[in-house]
């Protein structure tokens, strides 16, 4: 009888990259979500009845258990960039966190796997990356042989990071950035499902990971490989941290005044303070090289997903082919 895996969050960014891993692995996975109708997507990755989206609470023990009943290996994927109601930081990625390992450990589930973030420190003063490294403390301290990967910023095709600046550049000439001179270490969102499987079928010791790309560079630096791959030139405009951060509180009490009406989309002060840190693999963590991965390089994958956002669009190669035509 083949093994079940519980994905709560496999329908996010980096869960549904697991949750189609882990079915053609022959495992069969349930995809626990807030809206499984909206997740309707996965049931595809495998044969028919093999993956299945099923309603979980993450903020519920009864909730939570229930999807974990019957199950081998368990994989938490939910985390939030910004409050939301009753999802606030606290309640979805520390006090969650702490109970589908709580939880797993009662129920005897063989492995647990944790996406957490690189920065996550229980210490920091960003609500983001605190709260991840409270989650991480209660990880082990219920599950001690866990697998906890902290990837760096994930790039794909569905990506929140590339595709949103990239559609920003479509509006004018300025694309204005926080922290230009941060550096990030993009990690391609199918190595980290690769690492992920590995922890589930207890390929990898047990531990934190830090995965991060083959590039390190600056939130300019990515800026310009991307306006490259659109073709598209920009001035690239660093907002100093002051001035960020008085936007992040200035849109923040506008989400505030009208009780979330109006959603802080643009930058939140917690995003500024996560920002002025470095989001890169530390020296000594474990990460792909321990697990036999060799990382995905940006240039390889970025063009797939990011023609829609050329002049051009589909027709760019054409185009230019044409132009090339003309000058010989």
């Amino acid at each position: 009888m083949s093994k079940r895996v519980t994905i709560y969050g496999g329908s996010g960014f980096v869960g549904r990259y697991i949750a189609r891993r882990m079915a053609k692995e022959g495992w069969r996975v349930r995809v626990a979500v807030r809206r499984p109708n909206e997740a309707i997507f996965v049931r595809p990755y495998g044969v028919v009845g093999q993956v299945e989206p099923v309603l979980c609470n993450i903020r519920d023990d009864a909730s939570v258990a229930q999807v974990m009943n019957g199950s081998d290996a368990v994989v938490n994927c939910v985390g939030i960039l910004a409050e939301n109601g009753k999802n606030s930081f606290d309640a979805v990625q520390a006090q969650g966190a702490a109970r589908v390992a709580r939880l797993a450990a009662e129920a005897g589930v063989g492995q647990l796997v944790q996406i957490s973030a690189i920065g996550a420190d229980p210490a920091s003063n960003s609500d983001y990356a605190r709260t991840k490294g409270l989650g991480e403390a209660a990880v082990l301290e219920h599950f001690p042989n866990a697998v906890i990967l902290r990837p760096s910023i994930v790039f794909g095709s569905e990506d929140a990071f590339f595709n949103r600046f990239a559609s920003m550049s479509q509006l004018g000439p300025i694309l204005p950035v926080v922290g230009a001179d941060t550096r990030f270490q993009p990690v391609y969102v199918d190595d980290v499902a690769k690492a992920a499987v590995m922890a589930v079928k207890g390929e990898a010791a047990p531990g934190v990971y830090e995965l991060g790309g083959p590039e390190v560079e600056t939130f300019r630096d990515l800026m310009a490989h991307m306006l490259d791959v659109i073709q598209r030139r920009k001035l690239v405009l660093n907002i100093p941290f002051p001035l960020a951060a008085l936007m992040g509180a200035g849109f923040d009490l506008l989400e505030t005044a009208t009780l979330g009406l109006v959603s802080n989309t643009m930058i939140t002060r917690d995003q500024v303070r996560n920002l002025r840190r470095d989001n890169v693999v530390s020296d000594g963590a474990k990460g792909f090289a321990d697990l036999g991965i060799s990382p995905t390089a940006l240039e390889s994958v970025l063009p797939e997903y990011l023609w829609p956002y050329r002049p051009s669009g589909q027709y760019a190669a054409i185009k230019n082919s044409a132009k090339n035509m003309r000058t010989h």
